[in-house]
């Protein structure tokens, strides 16, 4: 099982700045280790001007924030898995924590757009994570269970573990500085481990785990060395090449 190393740019970057990132990183990331697997997510401006640097880049892959559950139509505003494929990009994260709360996207239009990517052929994160006041109430299983059982409601039992991830986010501790500490990862991961284990069986033991949350180059390693935790998912610490390639190194 490679680790998993995603850097989500959010809505920052334009075409050219995208571009000098990458060049920049790839040329940082020389004797990565194997085990390690690095996708970018992008704005869906800067896809194809990411798809072009990346062209000859074999250890760096392209990724969605966002996709739409339907092929086509008169959904204005709306990105499809086909116009994401076209653009060089075959990853996609769903369920993010701020489309949830800034969007107000439900566990099931969230779980929608889940098996509909996987479906067309783009690889899947989905991102579940509780708030604070859900933590503080003692609901934390609660929360990821629902979030799981309905973002996987339409998944497939025998979709590879290539394909589909799950990145765990506490709300409270995104872009905040805070990070949850090795108790609070250890809790989460637990619960999320479980639930794949019962729901995907065999294949649930080696679907990666990503923890997202104030990742930085700092406590990045100590995060990786956790049980259950097969990867991260980091925001503002990979807008720069210098910090993000000093994650992935770890």
């Amino acid at each position: 099982m490679k680790q998993l190393m995603a850097a989500n740019w959010k809505m920052y970057k334009t075409r050219e700045e995208a571009g000098e990132t990458l060049k920049e990183l790839a040329s940082l990331l020389t004797g990565m280790p194997e085990n390690r697997e690095v996708v970018i997510f992008a704005p869906f401006t800067c896809l194809n001007a990411c798809s072009d640097t990346l062209k000859n880049e074999t250890r760096i892959s392209l990724g969605a924030q966002d996709c739409y559950p339907q092929k086509e139509g008169a959904f204005t505003g709306e990105v499809s898995p086909g116009m994401i494929l076209d653009c060089g990009a075959d990853y996609v994260l769903t369920g993010h924590s701020e489309r949830r709360s800034i969007l107000n996207e439900s566990d099931d239009f969230v779980g929608s757009k889940t098996s509909f990517a996987l479906k067309n052929g783009l690889k899947t994160i989905l991102c579940v994570g509780e708030s604070l006041e859900e933590r503080d109430g003692g609901k934390l299983e609660e929360v990821l269970v629902r979030q799981l059982q309905t973002g996987l409601k339409d998944v497939p039992d025998d979709t590879s573990p290539d394909c589909l991830a799950i990145a765990y986010e506490p709300v409270w501790a995104i872009g905040t500085g805070r990070v949850a500490g090795p108790e609070e990862i250890l809790e989460s991961h637990a619960v999320v481990r479980k639930f794949l284990k019962i729901r995907f069986a065999r294949q649930g033991a080696s679907r990666r785990i990503l923890y997202g949350g104030s990742v930085k180059a700092e406590n990045a390693a100590a995060i990786m060395q956790l049980e259950n935790v097969n990867g991260v998912l980091v925001g503002g610490a990979s807008l720069r090449a210098d910090s993000f390639s000093r994650i992935v190194l770890a």
